[in-house]
């Protein structure tokens, strides 16, 4: 009788966990397209590039770069897995450790990024494993590219421009953190590419 006393109560605690994921999954999906009226938001107008780069002497005169989206409207459901996705130009010929020093600092940029607009996604994602994947791009415009539909969905890309001190030439986009954020908002932008 104490055994189905205890199945039963633990069938009835996995239902309501369910029906309150399946809920905050619902909410958190809906929320962006609330506000515009059920319609996906505008694209971003392009802006002035942020001069200030992870390493100072990128020179950025002539360039720009596209407005992040909101970045708080990003809210993921009870439970749902998030991911940072590290996008690493293969076309720049970088040694193993500058790729690790690059993914660093995109790391950190999407960090302070969602640190000051939305800590309640970042808290989420240390929560459930701080999960980073790198993966391959083939070229700066392929970057752009993730980037600017990246923002558009209201996710945070930092693209980071190398200073040329080293192997790679001054002002060149290295690698592109995007996220974190939820597994299946991310994997429309890219789903499609391979891991590094």
């Amino acid at each position: 009788m104490a055994l189905r006393t205890v199945l039963t109560t633990i069938a009835f605690i996995a239902t309501w966990l369910s029906i309150g994921y399946a809920i905050g999954a619902k909410t958190a999906s809906s929320a962006p397209l609330k506000k515009s009226g059920g319609q996906l938001p505008a694209p971003p107008t392009p802006a002035p590039k942020n001069t200030e780069d992870v390493e100072d002497e990128a020179d950025s005169e002539g360039e720009e770069e596209v407005a992040d989206g909101d970045l708080s409207a990003v809210k993921p459901g009870f439970l749902e897995p998030c991911k940072l996705v590290l996008i690493v130009r293969t076309d720049l010929g970088m040694t193993t450790g500058k790729i690790a020093a690059q993914c660093g600092h995109a790391t950190l940029a999407c960090y302070k990024a969602l640190l000051k607009t939305n800590p309640t996604l970042l808290q989420h994602w240390e929560r459930t494993g701080q999960a980073k994947i790198a993966l391959k791009a083939s070229s700066e415009d392929q970057l752009l590219e993730l980037e600017a539909v990246a923002k558009s969905l209201n996710l945070c890309a930092r693209a980071i421009h190398d200073a040329g001190k080293t192997q790679i030439a001054a002002g060149s986009r290295t690698v592109l953190g995007i996220g974190p954020a939820p597994v299946e908002l991310v994997n429309r932008v890219t789903g499609k590419l391979r891991l590094l």
